[in-house]
């Protein structure tokens, strides 16, 4: 039924057949961290650049989150949303399936109908241009084939941060060379055009070479050298000496890293329609009564969860500090991470009472507000009365923090977070990052001592010792990140750039 639906509204919402003007097919990964930046990057195209695009969502295992924020949404009118039929994966996956190779079977699955749209569009018999240049999540390079049968562009959207990327295009010749896991190394791992990269903030993906999610991860990295260039959701100014080395290290040139065009920071507008709800005014009202820079905002994400004894140190950690804290939090659950990544949005009631310590929300009354599951992130971020945040590091999370000129206390939970984590501390120096005992839980000594130093700004202590004022760097990058995307900027002129060169092969097909 959708997709006789959107068939009708093609010739509604997709301009008449001009081959002189590109229409764009892009392709995200299943989930809100990866649908938010590349439909981001669509409206941009459209927005600013006179481009047409298709823009294809999945209603395999899709989120109620999905839909509610497809739904509120606006959107311009060349840019067509596309429902990818919901597809049976049960035959390949199971409850203990990790959640690279849950993603990368959705995706899988879901080729066929891709094709089946992006092949139509070249039919004569069609009233709408047809698509001429596909645009994929890194996850999702496998609709490269159906590029090249039609012989058009294929490029990558790399959403996370530029800083993994060298790391992806190496990683065949790592696989290659190092015998045994890469987290067992006992020296840091040596990949061209960067820095020396600790075992220990290894990506999830690569930390198990044994699973699926490593042979999906390499199967994916492998395939980068196939793309015509790369999209980054960077700036120039927030990762000069990655992009540099993207375009020049000798080593990454000869595996055949494509061309990079950071294009960055794409992030949900803080003033995107949000759906009304009693929490959100209570939040805004909340904030509106605290001094300036005097909240720290505590949250970990869509799918971020803790343990029940990690919980419990973080509830003492937020009432030792004594700061003004908002906390988006969500039930303590042992379950596996694809669980919860797409349980998002689907949640049942959950009540803090029932696993914070006692009496816990009535003590903090006041100084702390605790929020179950969701909280409009943007709009906390932008307020003037927040000056830290307590964050998994996600790069969408990172760089709405960044945008907003707030520094960040760094807890990786999984996924890419801990390389966000070193270069958010060690390379940009917006971020102080948690320490946990032998055990991997973080103390509430440790948790209380970190939000202490970074809301009362403190240069050094005996852990971190830091050779600026982090909330002045952040203010620094907030406004050469807001000028990047701006007309006449680096982003802007990045991805004027390849949209130039896409409406010049477009005009001479």
């Amino acid at each position: 039924m959708e997709n006789t639906q959107d068939r009708k509204k093609i010739n509604n919402n997709v301009q008449e057949r001009d081959h002189d003007t590109p229409h764009i097919a892009i392709l995200p990964c299943p989930g809100m961290g990866h649908l938010i930046p590349h439909l981001e990057l669509a409206k941009r195209l459209c927005n600013f650049h006179g481009i047409q695009v298709t823009f294809f969502v999945y209603l395999t295992e899709a989120s109620a989150a999905q839909s509610q924020y497809l739904s509120t949404h606006p959107l311009p009118k060349s840019l067509h949303v596309y429902h990818l039929p919901s597809r049976d994966i049960s035959p390949f996956v199971t409850d203990s399936t990790d959640i690279q190779t849950r993603l990368c079977i959705i995706v899988r699955e879901s080729l066929p109908d891709v094709e089946s749209y992006i092949v139509s569009s070249h039919d004569n018999n069609t009233s709408f241009r047809p698509v001429n240049v596909l645009i994929a999540d890194f996850f999702a390079t496998g609709s490269f084939d159906i590029a090249d049968k039609l012989g058009i562009p294929k490029y990558i959207f790399f959403f996370p941060a530029a800083d993994l990327l060298p790391f992806m295009i190496y990683l065949p010749i790592l696989d290659s060379q190092v015998q045994g896991e890469f987290v067992d190394l006992k020296e840091p791992i040596e990949v061209p055009g960067c820095k020396l990269l600790q075992p220990r903030d290894l990506v999830d993906p690569v930390r198990n070479r044994k699973t699926d999610g490593y042979n999906w991860f390499l199967h994916h990295a492998s395939r980068f050298p196939l793309a015509d260039g790369i999209l980054l959701n960077t700036s120039y100014d927030l990762e000069p000496k990655t992009i540099k080395a993207l375009g020049e290290d000798p080593i990454l040139r000869q595996l055949g890293t494509p061309r990079v065009y950071p294009v960055g920071p794409l992030i949900k507008p803080s003033s995107a329609k949000v759906e009304v709800k009693d929490e959100h005014y209570m939040i805004m009202a909340w904030l509106n009564q605290q001094p300036e820079e005097s909240v720290i905002f505590v949250s970990f994400g869509s799918g971020g969860t803790l343990s029940a004894e990690q919980m419990t140190e973080l509830a003492w950690g937020l009432e030792l500090s004594g700061k003004r804290f908002i906390w988006v939090i969500r039930k303590p659950v042992e379950a596996d991470a694809s669980a919860s990544f797409f349980s998002v949005g689907n949640e049942e009631e959950n009540n803090p009472d029932e696993y914070l310590p006692h009496e816990y929300q009535n003590r903090i009354n006041g100084v702390g507000l605790v929020i179950p599951t969701w909280a409009p992130q943007m709009e906390i971020l932008s307020h003037s009365s927040v000056g830290g945040f307590l964050s998994h590091c996600g790069w969408n999370s990172a760089l709405e923090s960044l945008c907003n000129g707030v520094p960040m206390i760094a807890w990786p939970l999984y996924a890419e977070q801990r390389s966000n984590a070193a270069m958010l501390e060690e390379e940009i120096g917006v971020a102080v990052r948690v320490k946990s005992d032998e055990n991997g839980v973080v103390g509430r000594e440790e948790i209380g001592r970190l939000i202490s130093f970074l809301m009362d700004e403190g240069n050094e202590d005996d852990t971190h010792k830091v050779g600026f004022n982090l909330r002045s760097k952040a203010k620094q990058l907030q406004i050469l990140m807001s000028e990047a995307i701006n007309e006449g900027e680096s982003s802007y002129h990045s991805l004027s750039e390849v949209a130039d060169e896409w409406k010049a092969s477009t005009s001479v097909m």
